[in-house]
């Protein structure tokens, strides 16, 4: 019997797999747990309707996610810091601060665990990574200076 697994199950597969499945197995297991229903026309139809929109909707963040990467190409972030003795920061700058900044001078929206840095603890200037979208990412230049 053709199935369609509703939910992930360790050994056949995963959500949205169509699977040949024993009568028994089907109807003894995974229908009464919820984890499949029959392949008819109607649950095929509707499984490739919930497919195709998933696709879309990825389509969609990947070119959200190459446009905003486009507008910070090349960008600069100035960050205003104390400092100590030989360029030394009080503190250090984290993703967290340089993803504020962003967020205050361009109002775009950016997560500070998108921002790839050690943490910069002198003074100078920095080569960041911005990763918007697996594969998509993006170099933003910040400068730290002094108060």
């Amino acid at each position: 019997m053709k199935v369609i697994l509703v939910k992930d199950v360790k050994s056949l597969g995963k959500k949205g797999d169509i699977i040949n499945a024993s009568d028994g197995y089907a109807r003894n297991y995974l229908f009464p747990r919820g984890l499949a229903q029959e392949a008819t026309d109607s649950n095929l139809h509707i499984l490739n309707n919930k497919k195709e929109a998933e696709r879309r909707q990825k389509l969609a963040e990947i070119e959200a996610a190459q446009k905003l990467a486009e507008s910070l190409k090349g960008k600069e972030v100035n960050l205003c810091v104390k400092s100590g003795e030989n360029g030394r920061l009080f503190g250090a700058i984290t993703g967290k601060d340089i993803a504020d900044e962003i967020n205050k001078k361009f109002n775009i929206n950016i997560d500070k665990k998108k921002v790839v840095v050690d943490t910069i603890k002198q003074l100078g200037t920095y080569d960041v990574e911005i990763k918007l979208y697996p594969e998509i990412s993006t170099k933003v230049k910040v400068v730290i200076a002094e108060k």
